[in-house]
């Protein structure tokens, strides 16, 4: 058995797969396995989220359907299980976002979870890159150290090569043009969960650089709405709103015109309250002192505000409390594909068995972000593909032991 691939999808498919009692190869091109996985921890070790499994398979789009079948075979509550066993305990923060407890760190958890795979037998060879197929059913690879390349015939494969951003920790979608070349479609690939850019002149950009927006609400043109916090950055906006609306933002800028997210500084009023804010006297104020002292609205609003509307200083209160609850920031593109924390795209689900096995390649199954979906930030990311690898590994058990099954009859006849 082998798996190409040492991140979450591809080290969840060889526990499971060893733990049936299969002899696991696992191969990795970088020089250690689960690099994105500890990068991505160091934003906030957010392993999955206690949504409800609907709500939670939602967050996939397109894909909600699939992932719901996927989810309720390895749920959240699994995925906690599955950690308390490697001794790392989880909590539920108030996000409904699922992390471990303070003390345990990214590198905690993957070593406890090397150490059970050792402890399992799986085979762990890193600096071996896939160069790809061999025949009906071999594989061919690099041994990077020796430059030696070699053949292997495995009794079923998993690719879990990952997406196509973060190319430093291997997610580089190199892969993509040997599958192309095999004849399997591959979407191309997208930035998904990345920053927005807007032009702002460079007065902002000096004045302003980086700062946050909290307690905000950030809307598209197609009306879909999210709350949290906004970072306002040299080239455009970042955050976990600016981060869910991705899939929206890459739909409108292909139309080939900006897309506009309209954002509402003050959520929590009504426009009547809001109205009835700013209708109070000004008197000398200045316009930042006005909004501060009125709505609690300090620095980098005045400067922002001025940004989209250089006469906001004059506006009656009817089109101040408008712009405040609809300001209109023009994205002009998404950040390029290697800056973003996942991607769109990738080898498409009508290439798949229910299983996740290439109907081009019988054997050789797929888990993780190399396939064509997509997921905000929060947790879906990685549930999505410890889900994908779980669900592999069954699927493998299961193409095999089809298979033996006639072998079985023949021998008792």
């Amino acid at each position: 058995m082998v798996i190409i691939g040492g991140g979450p999808a591809g080290l969840m498919a060889a526990q499971r797969l060893a733990e049936a009692g299969h002899r696991v190869q696992l191969f990795e091109a970088q020089a250690t396995v689960g690099r994105k996985f500890l990068v991505a921890g160091h934003g906030g070790f957010n392993l999955s989220n206690a949504e409800e499994t609907s709500r939670f398979a939602s967050r996939y789009g397109a894909e909600a359907a699939r992932f719901q079948s996927l989810l309720t075979h390895f749920s959240p509550t699994d995925l906690r299980a599955w950690a308390a066993e490697l001794g790392i305990a989880t909590f539920v923060g108030t996000s409904g976002r699922i992390f471990p407890e303070a003390r345990h760190k990214p590198a905690d958890l993957l070593r406890a979870w090397l150490g059970r795979l050792r402890a399992l037998g799986v085979e762990i060879n890193v600096r071996h890159r896939w160069l790809g197929f061999a025949g009906d059913h071999g594989l061919r690879l690099r041994g990077e150290a020796s430059g030696q390349e070699f053949t292997l015939e495995p009794a079923a494969t998993v690719l879990a090569l990952g997406g196509a951003s973060w190319a430093k920790t291997g997610s580089d979608g190199a892969w993509a043009p040997i599958l192309r070349e095999a004849g399997v479609a591959v979407i191309p690939f997208a930035p998904a969960n990345c920053g927005a850019e807007v032009c702002w002149s460079a007065f902002f950009q000096e004045k302003v650089g980086r700062a946050p927006l909290k307690n905000i609400a950030l809307r598209t043109d197609a009306g879909t709405t999210l709350r949290g916090e906004l970072m306002l950055t040299d080239y455009g906006l970042e955050g976990t709103p600016v981060y869910a609306l991705t899939p929206h933002v890459r739909a409108a800028l292909a139309t080939g015109q900006p897309a506009t997210l309209w954002l509402n500084l003050k959520p929590d009023l009504t426009p009547a309250e809001l109205l009835a804010r700013l209708r109070q006297p000004r008197g000398k104020a200045s316009l930042a002192d006005f909004l501060k002292k009125t709505l609690r609205l300090n620095a980098p609003v005045p400067t922002l505000l001025r940004e989209i509307r250089p006469e906001v200083a004059t506006l009656p209160p009817e089109e101040l409390a408008a712009l405040l609850q609809a300001l209109p920031l023009p994205v002009a593109a998404l950040r390029p594909l290697d800056e973003a924390i996942s991607t769109a795209g990738g080898v498409a689900f009508a290439e798949l068995t229910e299983g996740l096995m290439l109907h081009r390649r019988p054997g050789t199954f797929l888990a993780g972000e190399m396939l064509d979906w997509e997921a905000p930030t929060g947790g879906y990311l990685l549930q999505g593909c410890f889900s994908t690898g779980t669900w592999v590994a069954n699927a493998v058990r299961q193409w095999l032991a089809e298979r033996q099954a006639p072998l079985l009859g023949k021998e008792g006849m």
